[in-house]
C-alpha cells in the first residue's frame, strides 16, 4: 500500500468538500478549487475526513493512488490556510515594487520588467528586505509564478545577483585572477 495514499485527509472547520464521481469540489475561506481525477480512483467522505482508495495493485493504480491523495490535501489546505512562495531580489540597484496589482521588477535591464497577477494569485512586495511574496490558493499556480518571475534574471554564481528563492543557497564562484 501506499503510505501517502492510505493516509486519510483531514478536513477542517469551514471547508466544504463535494465529490461527485471523481470530480472533486473544494471550497473555502480563501477560495474554491475543483479538480477531475482518473476515474480508477475511489473517493469517499467519511465522517470528516477523505480516503482515497485504489481498485488494484497494478503498477498505474499504484502511481495513481498517493498522487491523487497528496493533489486533494492540497486542495483542502490551500483553501483553508493558502500557500506562499518568497523570492529576494539581490543585486545593486535591483528592486521591485507594486503597481496597483502588478509586479514591477528593476532588475538590470534597459527596461522594467511589468509581471501581471494570473486570477488567484497576489503579490506583496516587502522594499526593505527586498522580498517578494506570491500567495495563492493552488499550489501549482503558485510555485509557477514565483518560478516565472525568478526566471527574469536568475541568480548568477560570480556576484549572486538576481533573483532567487529565499532558503535557495547560491553556489558562488571565484572569478578569474589577473595575470601578475
Amino acid at each position: 500500500m501506499s503510505r501517502i495514499g492510505r493516509m486519510p485527509v483531514v478536513v477542517p472547520a469551514g471547508v466544504e468538500i463535494h465529490i461527485k464521481g471523481s470530480h472533486v469540489r473544494v471550497k473555502g475561506p480563501r477560495g474554491a478549487l475543483e479538480h477531475t481525477f482518473p476515474a480508477d480512483m475511489i473517493i469517499s467522505k467519511e465522517d470528516g475526513n477523505i480516503k482515497v482508495q485504489r481498485p488494484s495493485d497494478e503498477r498505474t493504480h499504484r502511481a495513481l493512488h498517493g498522487m491523487t491523495r497528496a493533489l486533494i490535501n492540497n486542495m483542502v489546505i490551500g483553501v483553508s490556510t493558502g500557500f506562499e512562495r518568497v523570492l529576494e531580489v539581490n543585486g545593486v540597484g535591483y528592486r521591485a515594487e507594486l503597481n496597483e496589482k502588478k509586479l514591477v521588477l528593476y532588475v538590470g535591464y534597459s527596461h522594467p520588467v511589468v509581471v501581471e497577477p494570473p486570477e488567484g494569485i497576489k503579490f506583496d512586495v516587502d522594499p526593505k528586505t527586498r522580498q517578494i511574496k506570491v500567495s495563492g490558493c493552488n499550489k501549482q499556480n503558485v510555485g509557477q509564478m514565483a518560478a516565472d518571475i525568478r526566471k527574469v534574471r536568475p541568480p548568477e554564481p560570480y556576484q549572486g545577483k538576481g533573483i532567487k528563492y529565499l532558503e535557495e543557497k547560491i553556489r558562488r564562484k571565484a572569478g578569474k585572477t589577473g595575470k601578475v
